[in-house]
Protein backbone atom coordinates (compact mmCIF):
# COMPACT_ATOMS: atom_id res chain seq x y z
CA UNK A 1 0.00 0.00 0.00
CA UNK A 2 2.92 2.05 1.28
CA UNK A 3 4.25 1.54 -2.79
CA UNK A 4 1.33 2.19 -4.25
CA UNK A 5 0.64 5.66 -2.37
CA UNK A 6 4.31 6.86 -3.38
CA UNK A 7 3.77 5.72 -6.88
CA UNK A 8 0.80 7.74 -7.27
CA UNK A 9 2.40 10.94 -5.76
CA UNK A 10 5.17 10.51 -8.32
CA UNK A 11 2.49 10.27 -11.68
CA UNK A 12 1.01 13.80 -9.91
CA UNK A 13 4.88 15.41 -9.68
CA UNK A 14 5.33 14.18 -13.41
CA UNK A 15 2.06 16.02 -14.37
CA UNK A 16 2.73 18.88 -12.84
CA UNK A 17 5.99 18.95 -14.34
CA UNK A 18 4.94 18.69 -17.93
CA UNK A 19 2.06 21.65 -17.28
CA UNK A 20 4.65 24.01 -16.21
CA UNK A 21 7.03 23.48 -18.40
CA UNK A 22 3.99 24.05 -21.24
CA UNK A 23 2.91 27.61 -19.27
CA UNK A 24 7.23 28.62 -19.09
CA UNK A 25 7.25 27.60 -22.79
CA UNK A 26 4.42 30.02 -23.59
CA UNK A 27 6.02 32.66 -21.58
CA UNK A 28 9.13 32.90 -23.15
CA UNK A 29 7.41 32.53 -26.70
CA UNK A 30 5.25 36.04 -25.72
CA UNK A 31 8.51 37.28 -24.27
CA UNK A 32 10.13 36.86 -27.70
CA UNK A 33 7.46 38.20 -29.63
CA UNK A 34 7.49 41.12 -27.01
CA UNK A 35 11.01 41.79 -27.59
CA UNK A 36 11.25 41.16 -31.59
CA UNK A 37 8.27 43.89 -31.52
CA UNK A 38 10.22 46.83 -29.31
CA UNK A 39 13.08 45.96 -31.34
CA UNK A 40 10.80 46.66 -34.89
CA UNK A 41 9.47 49.64 -33.26
CA UNK A 42 12.80 51.17 -32.18
CA UNK A 43 13.61 54.52 -34.86
CA UNK A 44 16.89 53.69 -34.93
CA UNK A 45 19.26 53.08 -38.25
CA UNK A 46 19.94 49.34 -36.66
CA UNK A 47 16.15 48.85 -36.16
CA UNK A 48 15.00 50.08 -39.45
CA UNK A 49 17.44 47.24 -40.95
CA UNK A 50 16.34 44.86 -38.68
CA UNK A 51 12.71 45.58 -39.41
CA UNK A 52 13.41 44.89 -43.11
CA UNK A 53 15.25 42.20 -42.95
CA UNK A 54 12.50 40.79 -40.48
CA UNK A 55 9.21 41.72 -43.17
CA UNK A 56 11.22 40.03 -45.42
CA UNK A 57 11.46 36.85 -45.09
CA UNK A 58 7.54 36.51 -44.57
CA UNK A 59 6.86 38.05 -47.72
CA UNK A 60 9.00 35.13 -49.36
CA UNK A 61 7.01 32.90 -47.14
CA UNK A 62 3.90 33.72 -49.07
CA UNK A 63 5.10 33.41 -52.34
CA UNK A 64 5.75 29.90 -51.45
CA UNK A 65 2.60 29.41 -49.98
CA UNK A 66 0.22 31.10 -52.56
CA UNK A 67 0.66 30.35 -56.63
CA UNK A 68 0.48 32.79 -59.35
CA UNK A 69 -2.43 33.48 -60.87
CA UNK A 70 -2.14 32.34 -64.10
CA UNK A 71 -4.03 34.21 -66.93
CA UNK A 72 -5.92 31.74 -69.37
CA UNK A 73 -6.30 33.00 -72.70
CA UNK A 74 -9.42 33.07 -74.84
CA UNK A 75 -8.43 30.51 -77.27
CA UNK A 76 -8.08 28.19 -74.04
CA UNK A 77 -11.54 28.77 -72.47
CA UNK A 78 -13.15 28.00 -76.00
CA UNK A 79 -11.22 24.59 -75.98
CA UNK A 80 -12.47 23.81 -72.71
CA UNK A 81 -16.03 25.09 -73.40
CA UNK A 82 -15.74 23.05 -76.17
CA UNK A 83 -14.39 20.02 -74.87
CA UNK A 84 -17.55 20.27 -72.21
CA UNK A 85 -19.90 20.70 -74.61
CA UNK A 86 -18.59 17.62 -76.54
CA UNK A 87 -18.63 15.33 -73.63
CA UNK A 88 -22.50 16.68 -72.96
CA UNK A 89 -23.21 15.31 -76.33
CA UNK A 90 -21.71 12.12 -75.63
CA UNK A 91 -23.72 11.91 -72.88
CA UNK A 92 -26.81 12.59 -74.94
CA UNK A 93 -26.25 10.21 -77.79
CA UNK A 94 -25.51 7.49 -75.16
CA UNK A 95 -29.15 8.44 -73.30
CA UNK A 96 -30.67 8.06 -77.19
CA UNK A 97 -28.79 5.08 -78.48
CA UNK A 98 -30.03 3.13 -75.06
CA UNK A 99 -33.27 4.02 -75.63
CA UNK A 100 -33.19 2.60 -79.50
CA UNK A 101 -31.41 -0.52 -77.98
CA UNK A 102 -34.16 -1.13 -75.25
CA UNK A 103 -36.63 -0.56 -77.96
CA UNK A 104 -38.47 3.06 -76.18
CA UNK A 105 -38.73 0.68 -72.97
CA UNK A 106 -36.38 2.59 -70.66
CA UNK A 107 -37.84 -0.06 -67.59
CA UNK A 108 -35.84 -2.91 -69.02
CA UNK A 109 -39.12 -4.94 -68.76
CA UNK A 110 -38.51 -6.47 -72.73
CA UNK A 111 -41.74 -4.82 -73.33
CA UNK A 112 -40.39 -2.33 -75.92
CA UNK A 113 -40.63 -2.86 -80.08
CA UNK A 114 -38.13 -3.81 -82.70
CA UNK A 115 -34.69 -1.74 -83.23
CA UNK A 116 -35.76 -0.85 -86.64
CA UNK A 117 -39.48 0.66 -85.12
CA UNK A 118 -37.27 2.59 -82.42
CA UNK A 119 -35.31 4.13 -85.17
CA UNK A 120 -38.13 5.17 -87.36
CA UNK A 121 -39.95 7.05 -84.71
CA UNK A 122 -37.18 8.23 -83.61
CA UNK A 123 -36.47 10.06 -86.83
CA UNK A 124 -40.23 10.72 -86.94
CA UNK A 125 -40.19 12.54 -83.58
CA UNK A 126 -36.87 14.56 -84.48
CA UNK A 127 -38.82 15.86 -87.39
CA UNK A 128 -41.52 16.96 -85.47
CA UNK A 129 -39.74 18.47 -82.87
CA UNK A 130 -37.75 20.64 -85.08
CA UNK A 131 -40.11 21.21 -88.43
CA UNK A 132 -43.05 21.39 -86.22
CA UNK A 133 -42.82 24.94 -85.74
CA UNK A 134 -42.05 25.83 -89.74
CA UNK A 135 -45.46 27.71 -90.09
CA UNK A 136 -44.06 30.55 -92.86
CA UNK A 137 -41.37 31.34 -95.11
CA UNK A 138 -38.47 31.96 -93.50
CA UNK A 139 -34.69 30.86 -92.29
CA UNK A 140 -34.69 27.97 -89.75
CA UNK A 141 -33.24 29.39 -86.47
CA UNK A 142 -29.17 29.12 -86.14
CA UNK A 143 -29.54 26.94 -82.68
CA UNK A 144 -32.56 24.44 -84.04
CA UNK A 145 -30.61 23.88 -87.35
CA UNK A 146 -27.30 22.91 -85.88
CA UNK A 147 -29.51 20.85 -83.88
CA UNK A 148 -30.99 19.11 -86.68
CA UNK A 149 -28.44 18.36 -88.88
CA UNK A 150 -26.45 16.86 -84.92
CA UNK A 151 -28.86 14.04 -84.25
CA UNK A 152 -29.83 13.33 -87.67
CA UNK A 153 -25.69 12.20 -88.26
CA UNK A 154 -26.60 10.16 -84.86
CA UNK A 155 -29.53 8.46 -86.15
CA UNK A 156 -27.73 8.18 -89.72
CA UNK A 157 -24.66 6.62 -88.21
CA UNK A 158 -26.32 3.29 -88.07
CA UNK A 159 -26.02 2.63 -91.46
CA UNK A 160 -22.70 2.85 -91.81
CA UNK A 161 -22.82 -0.71 -89.91
CA UNK A 162 -25.45 -1.97 -92.15
CA UNK A 163 -22.92 -3.83 -94.30
CA UNK A 164 -22.92 -6.75 -96.94
CA UNK A 165 -20.31 -9.34 -98.00
CA UNK A 166 -18.62 -8.59 -101.57
CA UNK A 167 -16.05 -10.51 -103.47
CA UNK A 168 -12.29 -8.95 -103.50
CA UNK A 169 -9.04 -9.10 -104.60
CA UNK A 170 -5.91 -9.22 -102.45
CA UNK A 171 -2.26 -9.40 -103.17
CA UNK A 172 -0.12 -11.73 -101.15
CA UNK A 173 3.69 -10.98 -100.41
CA UNK A 174 4.94 -13.62 -103.14
CA UNK A 175 2.58 -11.52 -105.41
CA UNK A 176 0.07 -14.03 -105.95
CA UNK A 177 -3.36 -12.60 -106.10
CA UNK A 178 -6.00 -14.32 -103.77
CA UNK A 179 -9.66 -13.53 -103.74
CA UNK A 180 -11.15 -12.41 -100.23
CA UNK A 181 -14.57 -11.63 -98.66
CA UNK A 182 -14.51 -7.77 -97.27
CA UNK A 183 -17.33 -6.02 -95.85
CA UNK A 184 -19.13 -2.82 -97.38
CA UNK A 185 -22.00 -0.82 -97.11
CA UNK A 186 -25.44 -2.27 -98.09
CA UNK A 187 -25.92 -1.29 -101.70
CA UNK A 188 -28.96 0.33 -101.07
CA UNK A 189 -27.85 2.80 -98.11
CA UNK A 190 -25.12 3.23 -99.90
CA UNK A 191 -27.27 5.16 -102.96
CA UNK A 192 -30.01 6.44 -101.42
CA UNK A 193 -28.55 7.89 -98.25
CA UNK A 194 -26.14 10.42 -99.91
CA UNK A 195 -29.37 11.70 -102.39
CA UNK A 196 -31.56 12.07 -98.99
CA UNK A 197 -28.88 14.29 -97.48
CA UNK A 198 -28.81 15.89 -101.04
CA UNK A 199 -32.59 16.28 -100.51
CA UNK A 200 -32.21 17.52 -97.05
CA UNK A 201 -29.39 20.11 -97.91
CA UNK A 202 -31.78 21.66 -100.55
CA UNK A 203 -34.54 21.86 -99.02
CA UNK A 204 -32.81 23.92 -96.08
CA UNK A 205 -31.04 26.23 -98.93
CA UNK A 206 -34.54 27.18 -100.14
CA UNK A 207 -35.61 27.97 -96.92
CA UNK A 208 -32.10 30.75 -96.34
CA UNK A 209 -33.37 31.90 -99.49
CA UNK A 210 -35.92 33.77 -98.08
CA UNK A 211 -33.94 35.80 -95.63
CA UNK A 212 -34.16 38.90 -97.37
CA UNK A 213 -37.42 39.18 -98.95
CA UNK A 214 -39.63 41.98 -97.67
CA UNK A 215 -42.43 41.43 -100.60
CA UNK A 216 -44.71 39.93 -98.14
CA UNK A 217 -45.40 39.54 -94.31
CA UNK A 218 -47.74 37.37 -91.75
CA UNK A 219 -49.89 38.77 -89.42
CA UNK A 220 -51.92 36.43 -86.93
CA UNK A 221 -55.60 35.77 -86.90
CA UNK A 222 -55.89 37.37 -84.26
CA UNK A 223 -54.93 40.65 -85.11
CA UNK A 224 -56.03 43.52 -86.86
CA UNK A 225 -54.22 43.45 -89.96
CA UNK A 226 -56.11 40.19 -90.77
CA UNK A 227 -58.96 40.65 -92.61
CA UNK A 228 -62.28 38.40 -92.71
CA UNK A 229 -62.13 37.72 -96.59
CA UNK A 230 -58.44 36.52 -96.37
CA UNK A 231 -59.75 34.59 -93.33
CA UNK A 232 -62.51 33.07 -95.27
CA UNK A 233 -60.28 31.93 -98.37
CA UNK A 234 -58.25 29.84 -96.12
CA UNK A 235 -59.10 26.51 -95.06
CA UNK A 236 -60.45 25.24 -91.77
CA UNK A 237 -58.04 22.96 -90.99
CA UNK A 238 -55.30 25.20 -90.74
CA UNK A 239 -56.85 28.14 -88.23
CA UNK A 240 -53.21 28.08 -86.58
CA UNK A 241 -51.12 29.19 -89.29
CA UNK A 242 -50.16 32.64 -89.76
CA UNK A 243 -52.13 34.58 -92.95
CA UNK A 244 -49.72 36.11 -95.67
CA UNK A 245 -49.97 39.53 -96.93
CA UNK A 246 -48.88 41.05 -99.60
CA UNK A 247 -48.65 44.80 -100.96
CA UNK A 248 -51.51 46.72 -101.77
CA UNK A 249 -50.51 46.50 -105.52
CA UNK A 250 -49.59 42.69 -105.37
CA UNK A 251 -45.93 41.36 -105.62
CA UNK A 252 -43.11 42.51 -107.88
CA UNK A 253 -42.48 40.58 -111.32
CA UNK A 254 -39.64 40.05 -109.29
CA UNK A 255 -40.78 37.85 -106.65
CA UNK A 256 -43.45 36.30 -108.44
CA UNK A 257 -40.56 34.90 -110.44
CA UNK A 258 -38.48 33.88 -107.31
CA UNK A 259 -41.39 32.08 -105.81
CA UNK A 260 -42.13 30.63 -108.93
CA UNK A 261 -39.09 29.21 -109.01
CA UNK A 262 -38.17 28.01 -105.33
CA UNK A 263 -41.83 26.21 -105.80
CA UNK A 264 -40.38 23.94 -108.79
CA UNK A 265 -37.27 23.59 -107.10
CA UNK A 266 -39.43 22.09 -103.73
CA UNK A 267 -41.47 20.06 -106.07
CA UNK A 268 -38.60 18.51 -107.79
CA UNK A 269 -37.35 17.25 -104.21
CA UNK A 270 -40.64 16.47 -103.21
CA UNK A 271 -40.97 14.21 -105.95
CA UNK A 272 -37.93 12.20 -105.44
CA UNK A 273 -38.29 11.84 -101.82
CA UNK A 274 -42.14 10.18 -103.04
CA UNK A 275 -40.11 8.01 -104.94
CA UNK A 276 -37.24 6.99 -102.97
CA UNK A 277 -40.42 6.26 -99.99
CA UNK A 278 -41.95 3.96 -102.75
CA UNK A 279 -39.57 2.29 -103.37
CA UNK A 280 -38.67 1.20 -100.19
CA UNK A 281 -41.95 0.43 -98.67
CA UNK A 282 -42.30 -1.50 -101.91
CA UNK A 283 -39.58 -3.81 -101.33
CA UNK A 284 -40.38 -4.24 -97.46
CA UNK A 285 -42.06 -7.19 -96.51
CA UNK A 286 -46.28 -7.35 -96.31
CA UNK A 287 -46.66 -9.03 -92.76
CA UNK A 288 -48.67 -12.04 -91.90
CA UNK A 289 -50.71 -10.20 -89.83
CA UNK A 290 -52.03 -7.57 -92.80
CA UNK A 291 -52.77 -10.81 -94.80
CA UNK A 292 -54.48 -12.66 -92.40
CA UNK A 293 -56.72 -9.57 -92.08
CA UNK A 294 -57.51 -9.46 -95.91
CA UNK A 295 -60.68 -10.96 -97.44
CA UNK A 296 -60.70 -14.24 -100.17
CA UNK A 297 -60.93 -12.37 -103.60
CA UNK A 298 -60.78 -8.54 -104.82
CA UNK A 299 -64.38 -8.50 -105.06
CA UNK A 300 -65.06 -8.28 -101.50
CA UNK A 301 -61.86 -5.56 -100.71
CA UNK A 302 -63.32 -3.20 -103.94
CA UNK A 303 -67.06 -3.51 -103.41
CA UNK A 304 -69.44 -4.71 -106.25
CA UNK A 305 -69.25 -1.02 -108.23
CA UNK A 306 -65.11 -0.75 -108.04
CA UNK A 307 -64.80 -4.15 -109.12
CA UNK A 308 -67.10 -3.65 -112.43
CA UNK A 309 -65.52 -0.61 -113.02
CA UNK A 310 -62.26 -2.06 -112.94
CA UNK A 311 -62.94 -4.75 -114.89
CA UNK A 312 -64.52 -3.49 -117.55
CA UNK A 313 -63.17 -4.50 -121.21
CA UNK A 314 -62.23 -0.68 -121.99
CA UNK A 315 -61.32 1.12 -118.68
CA UNK A 316 -60.09 4.82 -118.26
CA UNK A 317 -58.48 5.52 -114.75
CA UNK A 318 -59.47 9.20 -115.26
CA UNK A 319 -63.14 8.26 -115.57
CA UNK A 320 -62.61 5.44 -113.06
CA UNK A 321 -61.95 8.52 -110.42
CA UNK A 322 -64.24 10.89 -111.73
CA UNK A 323 -66.84 8.62 -110.63
CA UNK A 324 -65.45 8.16 -107.09
CA UNK A 325 -66.60 10.57 -103.95
CA UNK A 326 -63.07 12.39 -103.00
CA UNK A 327 -64.77 14.84 -101.08
CA UNK A 328 -62.64 14.53 -98.42
CA UNK A 329 -59.46 12.92 -96.73
CA UNK A 330 -61.25 10.45 -95.03
CA UNK A 331 -63.10 8.93 -98.21
CA UNK A 332 -59.83 9.36 -100.48
CA UNK A 333 -57.38 6.71 -97.61
CA UNK A 334 -60.36 4.27 -97.57
CA UNK A 335 -60.71 3.84 -101.65
CA UNK A 336 -56.33 3.95 -101.38
CA UNK A 337 -56.96 0.74 -98.91
CA UNK A 338 -59.23 -1.04 -100.91
CA UNK A 339 -56.99 -0.77 -103.73
CA UNK A 340 -54.04 -2.20 -102.31
CA UNK A 341 -55.66 -4.67 -100.44
CA UNK A 342 -56.68 -6.06 -103.78
CA UNK A 343 -53.55 -5.72 -105.53
CA UNK A 344 -52.04 -8.26 -102.61
CA UNK A 345 -54.83 -10.29 -102.94
CA UNK A 346 -54.10 -10.91 -106.81
CA UNK A 347 -50.49 -10.64 -106.48
CA UNK A 348 -51.06 -13.90 -104.40
CA UNK A 349 -53.27 -15.49 -106.56
CA UNK A 350 -50.86 -15.30 -108.98
CA UNK A 351 -47.84 -16.63 -106.94
CA UNK A 352 -49.81 -19.17 -104.76
CA UNK A 353 -48.59 -22.94 -106.07
CA UNK A 354 -51.06 -24.69 -104.33
CA UNK A 355 -53.91 -24.64 -106.62
CA UNK A 356 -56.38 -25.95 -103.87
CA UNK A 357 -56.20 -23.12 -100.97
CA UNK A 358 -58.84 -21.14 -100.52
CA UNK A 359 -57.03 -18.24 -102.97
CA UNK A 360 -57.63 -20.49 -105.74
CA UNK A 361 -59.65 -18.71 -108.13
CA UNK A 362 -62.12 -19.28 -111.80
CA UNK A 363 -60.45 -15.81 -113.46
CA UNK A 364 -57.52 -17.00 -115.42
CA UNK A 365 -53.94 -15.41 -115.00
CA UNK A 366 -53.72 -12.85 -117.45
CA UNK A 367 -56.99 -10.79 -116.71
CA UNK A 368 -56.10 -10.96 -112.79
CA UNK A 369 -52.86 -9.82 -114.12
CA UNK A 370 -54.80 -6.77 -116.17
CA UNK A 371 -56.59 -5.79 -113.20
CA UNK A 372 -54.02 -5.83 -111.02
CA UNK A 373 -52.00 -3.28 -113.53
CA UNK A 374 -55.52 -1.06 -113.61
CA UNK A 375 -55.06 -1.20 -109.47
CA UNK A 376 -51.67 0.39 -109.78
CA UNK A 377 -52.57 2.53 -111.95
CA UNK A 378 -55.52 4.47 -109.70
CA UNK A 379 -53.05 3.81 -106.77
CA UNK A 380 -50.27 5.76 -108.63
CA UNK A 381 -52.92 8.30 -109.96
CA UNK A 382 -54.16 8.98 -106.76
CA UNK A 383 -50.43 9.04 -104.71
CA UNK A 384 -50.05 12.44 -107.24
CA UNK A 385 -53.23 14.11 -106.98
CA UNK A 386 -53.22 13.72 -102.74
CA UNK A 387 -49.55 13.87 -102.56
CA UNK A 388 -50.26 14.73 -98.35
CA UNK A 389 -51.95 11.94 -97.53
CA UNK A 390 -51.34 10.01 -94.24
CA UNK A 391 -50.10 6.26 -94.59
CA UNK A 392 -52.62 3.50 -95.75
CA UNK A 393 -52.81 0.24 -93.42
CA UNK A 394 -50.67 -1.44 -95.64
CA UNK A 395 -47.73 0.97 -94.90
CA UNK A 396 -48.28 1.18 -91.02
CA UNK A 397 -48.25 -2.31 -91.07
CA UNK A 398 -45.34 -2.65 -92.84
CA UNK A 399 -43.49 -0.16 -90.68
CA UNK A 400 -44.56 -1.42 -87.64
CA UNK A 401 -43.75 -5.34 -87.64
CA UNK A 402 -40.23 -4.47 -89.88
CA UNK A 403 -37.05 -5.76 -88.70
CA UNK A 404 -34.82 -4.28 -91.06
CA UNK A 405 -32.82 -1.51 -89.71
CA UNK A 406 -31.48 -0.02 -92.70
CA UNK A 407 -35.21 0.03 -94.37
CA UNK A 408 -36.65 1.75 -91.77
CA UNK A 409 -33.90 4.38 -91.99
CA UNK A 410 -34.68 4.88 -95.52
CA UNK A 411 -38.41 4.85 -95.21
CA UNK A 412 -38.42 7.43 -92.43
CA UNK A 413 -35.92 9.75 -93.38
CA UNK A 414 -37.42 9.65 -97.19
CA UNK A 415 -40.73 10.59 -95.64
CA UNK A 416 -39.76 13.16 -93.25
CA UNK A 417 -38.83 15.08 -96.22
CA UNK A 418 -41.17 14.44 -98.33
CA UNK A 419 -43.37 15.89 -95.50
CA UNK A 420 -41.32 18.99 -94.76
CA UNK A 421 -41.44 19.74 -98.99
CA UNK A 422 -45.28 19.20 -99.14
CA UNK A 423 -45.50 22.08 -96.34
CA UNK A 424 -42.63 24.48 -97.61
CA UNK A 425 -44.82 23.79 -101.21
CA UNK A 426 -48.09 24.69 -99.37
CA UNK A 427 -46.66 27.96 -97.68
CA UNK A 428 -45.10 29.10 -101.08
CA UNK A 429 -48.98 28.61 -102.23
CA UNK A 430 -50.74 30.32 -99.55
CA UNK A 431 -48.32 33.48 -100.58
CA UNK A 432 -49.18 33.19 -104.20
CA UNK A 433 -52.80 32.18 -103.90
CA UNK A 434 -52.60 35.86 -101.77
CA UNK A 435 -51.15 37.98 -104.71
CA UNK A 436 -53.43 36.27 -106.40
CA UNK A 437 -56.85 37.68 -104.92
CA UNK A 438 -55.02 40.74 -104.65
CA UNK A 439 -54.43 41.38 -108.54
CA UNK A 440 -58.15 39.95 -109.13
CA UNK A 441 -59.67 42.85 -106.41
CA UNK A 442 -57.21 45.28 -108.37
CA UNK A 443 -58.72 44.48 -111.58
CA UNK A 444 -62.00 44.79 -110.38
CA UNK A 445 -61.64 47.91 -108.63
CA UNK A 446 -60.27 49.66 -112.17
CA UNK A 447 -63.27 47.97 -114.00
CA UNK A 448 -65.66 49.62 -111.61
CA UNK A 449 -63.91 52.85 -112.21
CA UNK A 450 -63.47 53.07 -115.69
CA UNK A 451 -67.18 52.84 -116.33
CA UNK A 452 -68.06 56.59 -116.61
CA UNK A 453 -71.45 58.41 -114.57
CA UNK A 454 -74.12 60.50 -116.88
CA UNK A 455 -74.14 63.90 -116.97
CA UNK A 456 -76.86 65.91 -115.00
CA UNK A 457 -79.01 66.83 -118.07
CA UNK A 458 -78.66 63.31 -119.28
CA UNK A 459 -80.07 62.26 -115.75
CA UNK A 460 -83.19 64.65 -116.43
CA UNK A 461 -84.05 63.92 -119.58
CA UNK A 462 -83.85 59.96 -119.02
CA UNK A 463 -86.35 60.91 -115.71
CA UNK A 464 -88.15 62.60 -118.38
CA UNK A 465 -88.74 59.78 -120.38
CA UNK A 466 -88.60 57.17 -117.58
CA UNK A 467 -92.30 56.42 -117.74
CA UNK A 468 -91.91 55.02 -121.64
CA UNK A 469 -88.64 53.32 -121.05
CA UNK A 470 -88.13 49.98 -119.31
CA UNK A 471 -85.33 49.56 -116.78
CA UNK A 472 -83.20 47.44 -119.42
CA UNK A 473 -83.55 50.39 -122.08
CA UNK A 474 -82.48 53.27 -119.33
CA UNK A 475 -79.58 50.83 -118.49
CA UNK A 476 -78.64 50.57 -121.99
CA UNK A 477 -79.05 47.00 -122.45
CA UNK A 478 -79.73 45.36 -125.10
CA UNK A 479 -82.83 43.05 -125.96
CA UNK A 480 -80.74 40.28 -127.34
CA UNK A 481 -78.57 40.12 -124.28
CA UNK A 482 -81.68 38.66 -122.14
CA UNK A 483 -81.50 37.14 -119.02
CA UNK A 484 -77.49 36.21 -119.88
CA UNK A 485 -75.93 39.30 -118.92
CA UNK A 486 -78.32 39.67 -115.56
CA UNK A 487 -76.60 36.35 -114.16
CA UNK A 488 -73.33 37.65 -114.25
CA UNK A 489 -71.74 39.09 -111.64
CA UNK A 490 -71.46 42.99 -112.07
CA UNK A 491 -67.96 42.36 -110.19
CA UNK A 492 -66.73 39.62 -112.27
CA UNK A 493 -63.61 40.01 -114.47
CA UNK A 494 -63.98 39.60 -118.13
CA UNK A 495 -61.56 37.53 -120.64
CA UNK A 496 -60.10 40.66 -121.83
CA UNK A 497 -58.99 41.80 -119.24
CA UNK A 498 -57.18 38.53 -117.93
CA UNK A 499 -55.55 38.08 -120.82
CA UNK A 500 -52.55 40.15 -120.14
CA UNK A 501 -52.12 38.39 -116.70
CA UNK A 502 -49.75 35.47 -116.41
CA UNK A 503 -51.47 32.05 -117.42
CA UNK A 504 -49.10 30.88 -114.18
CA UNK A 505 -51.14 32.67 -111.90
CA UNK A 506 -54.83 31.70 -113.75
CA UNK A 507 -54.15 28.05 -113.11
CA UNK A 508 -52.96 28.42 -108.98
CA UNK A 509 -56.62 28.36 -108.06
CA UNK A 510 -56.85 24.83 -109.39
CA UNK A 511 -53.08 23.86 -107.54
CA UNK A 512 -54.44 24.87 -104.27
CA UNK A 513 -58.29 23.42 -104.46
CA UNK A 514 -56.20 20.18 -104.27
CA UNK A 515 -53.94 21.00 -101.46
CA UNK A 516 -53.95 18.36 -98.33
CA UNK A 517 -52.58 18.92 -95.26
CA UNK A 518 -49.47 17.60 -94.85
CA UNK A 519 -49.02 14.65 -91.92
CA UNK A 520 -45.72 17.31 -90.58
CA UNK A 521 -48.81 19.57 -90.03
CA UNK A 522 -51.02 17.28 -87.95
CA UNK A 523 -50.02 15.90 -84.86
CA UNK A 524 -51.76 12.86 -85.54
CA UNK A 525 -49.10 11.51 -87.97
CA UNK A 526 -46.50 12.63 -85.56
CA UNK A 527 -47.48 9.67 -83.44
CA UNK A 528 -45.67 6.00 -84.10
CA UNK A 529 -47.60 3.78 -86.47
CA UNK A 530 -48.48 1.42 -83.41
CA UNK A 531 -50.59 4.59 -82.12
CA UNK A 532 -51.97 5.43 -85.67
CA UNK A 533 -52.96 2.30 -86.91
Amino acid sequence: MVRAGEQEQEGYKAKLFNFRGIFEGTGRHTKSLSVDTATILEPTEDGAASSRSQGSKPLNDLDNIIPKVRVISKEEIAVKEAKEKLLQDMEQMKERFAKLLLGEDMSGGGKGVSSALALSNAFTNLAASIFGEQKRLEPMPAERKAKWRKEIDWLLSVTDYVVEMVPSQQKSKDGSNMEIMTTRQRTDLHMNVPALRKLDAMLLECLDNFKDQNEFYYVSKGSDDSDQDSAKTKNDDKWWLPTPKVPAEGLSDMARKFLQYQKDCVNQVLKAAMAINAQILTEMEIPESYIDSLPKNGRASLGDSNYRSITVEFFDPDQFLSTMDLSSEHKILDLKNRIEASIVIWKRKMHQKDSKSAWGSAVSLEKRELFEERAETILLLLKHRFPGLPQSALDISKIQYNRDVGQAVLESYSRILESLAFTVLSRIDDVLQADYQIQSQNLSGRRISSVSRPSREETDKASAEAGSMTLSDFMGWGSDQGDADMKKDPFAISDDLCKDDDPKQQKLQTVVTNKKVSYLETLGVMRSPTSRH
